[in-house]
């Protein structure tokens, strides 16, 4: 997996460096919301898109970054990954 900032994503590219992968972002000082995850469905059932989703948790992690978790599939990822809890911005008001 590869940061590329200058179009605010990351992607994962296999062997050859076909595009197998990406997820899209927007960076706001130490908050870093993931708006769109991608796999190209020649490699869809690879493990793409989890191999990504803890990919960029782990960046995230290790450059000391809130996570906001726009995108259905990384959010959906987080709710079975509570490891990455602590770094999660969550909403925690309740609709009555």
């Amino acid at each position: 997996m590869t940061d590329a900032p200058d179009r605010e994503r990351f992607e994962a590219r296999d062997e050859a460096g076909a595009l197998a992968g990406l997820v899209t972002y927007q960076l706001t000082g130490a908050i870093i919301a993931y708006t769109h995850t991608e796999v190209d469905p020649a490699f869809e059932g690879r493990g793409v898109g989890s191999t990504l989703a803890r990919a960029v948790m782990d960046d995230a992690r290790a450059r000391g970054r809130t996570v906001v978790p726009i995108c259905p599939f990384l959010a959906g990822w987080l709710d079975r990954h509570p490891e990455y809890a602590d770094i999660v911005a969550r909403s925690t008001r309740r609709i009555r």
